[in-house]
């Protein structure tokens, strides 16, 4: 067993153009994109390759697009001869449900259908419940947690992600965020960055679709995975079906641990990591949480060969 780590993406890795050759570079990932288009109604490989870039945005795209791209990067690896031998797994939110059919936990088709449920639940969260997220950078998580408390007569708002000991996002409503960013410069946040997101995601203003994904995952079958995972709303190893399925439930309102994830990760042996998917969030992450550790990001035709080569 390797001390590699397979790292999965959340929502906001997207851009125009990052399916632009997987179809063609690996022909079985077609069935992929087939699938999903089939049941979004749209050809989600035209949007992930062509855009338009408004579309592929939105809560209800980007979610099954990302999910779908990270499938199918792991499906490209592998027929292209490359290792994917791992000593754990995790993904970044929406990442978690990539990580669970590289796992084997989940059927690719079952958490389709669950991602794209998700995503249309979210989005309707975000349009009944005006919203943001704020990156808060430079404060530890205890400082964060202060400053939320010292603003909820303002409105809603929460921590929504520990991305890195002094890297915290916060979810809630407007003049929330706006209050809590001020009282973070006041006590010496180096930067406040509202993030362009559709709304609050992981806070209780995602309680609504939370509640309507419920039946949902509740009829999804879930076994237990070949390989180590690592959920967002412990920062730990899950191996009991019915707890992934209650974290599953409880992540899209509760905090993602991503930080902590890390770190359990680093102690049960993680010496690298692959990120199957678009963009490179995951592997900024990792840096902040241990620089020693190398991340190979994986997505087009040059990246494969690295990475199959190396």
């Amino acid at each position: 067993m390797t001390a590699q780590a397979v790292l999965f993406p959340g929502q906001g890795a997207q851009f125009v153009g990052m399916a632009a050759d997987l179809i063609d570079r690996c022909p079985a990932t077609e069935t992929l994109f087939s699938q999903a288009s089939e049941q979004m109604g749209e050809d989600l490989y035209k949007l992930c390759a062509e855009g338009p870039e408004d579309r592929l945005n939105s809560t209800a795209v980007s979610q099954p697009a990302i999910f779908v791209v990270s499938c199918a990067v792991v499906k490209a690896i592998e027929a292209a001869g490359g290792s994917l031998d791992a000593m754990g797994t995790a993904g970044l939110s929406l990442g978690e449900y990539s990580a669970l059919v590289f796992a084997g936990a989940m059927k690719f088709e079952d958490a389709l259908a669950i991602v794209i449920k998700r995503g249309q639940l979210m989005q309707e969260a975000c349009d009944a419940h005006p919203s943001g997220m704020t990156s808060l950078l430079g404060l530890d998580l205890e400082a964060v947690r202060g400053v939320v408390a010292e603003c909820t007569d303002a409105g809603v708002v929460a921590v929504a992600n520990v991305n890195a000991d002094k890297q915290i996002v916060i979810s809630g409503e407007h003049a929330a965020l706006e209050k809590a960013g001020e009282i973070a410069k006041e006590r010496g946040a180096r930067r406040v960055v509202p993030l362009k997101v559709a709304g609050a995601y992981h806070s209780p203003l995602m309680r609504s679709a939370s509640e309507a994904l419920r039946p949902h995952l509740e009829a999804a079958e879930i076994v237990s995975p070949r390989i180590p995972f690592y959920n967002n709303v412990s920062g730990a190893r899950v191996e009991d079906p019915e707890q992934i399925r209650d974290g599953l439930m409880r992540q899209v309102e509760s905090s993602v641990l991503w930080a902590p994830t890390l770190k359990q990760l680093v102690a049960d042996g993680m010496q690298g990591a692959l990120e199957p998917g678009p963009g490179k969030v995951v592997a900024g992450l990792v840096k902040q949480v241990d620089r020693g550790i190398p991340v190979q990001s994986v997505l087009d035709a040059e990246t494969l060969e690295a990475f199959v080569n190396a």
